[in-house]
């Protein structure tokens, strides 16, 4: 099995005029080598796209974006704490909002 790449952006300062406002909502995923990520992730990226599984399931984007995240991998005590990363969604095993979420 291929390792798994998780990329993480430094922080950067974004001009206000280049913001949009954004739905998250706090997720957990589990991908294809044990790892767990909890996070949040923009859920209402376009009309009729407001849940999970359509954020998961869409082609129209190969990676998934979390921001806040923390990832647990197999093997190591420490989580680690990331401000945003990228997940490549063909190595999600399974997603699942945090409960009493809308």
């Amino acid at each position: 099995m291929p390792g798994i790449l998780i990329y993480s952006l430094p922080e950067m300062e974004i001009p206000m005029d280049k913001t949009k406002e954004i739905e998250s909502r706090i997720i957990r995923i589990k991908l294809i080598d044990g790892t767990q990520i909890n996070g949040q992730a923009n859920i209402n990226k376009s009309h009729r796209y407001d849940r999970l599984s359509d954020l998961i399931g869409s082609s129209q984007e190969q990676f998934l974006t979390m921001i806040n995240a923390t990832v647990h991998e197999d093997g190591l005590d420490q989580a680690v704490k990331y401000k945003t990363i990228f997940i490549n969604k063909n190595h999600v095993l399974w997603a699942s909002p945090e409960d009493g979420q809308k």
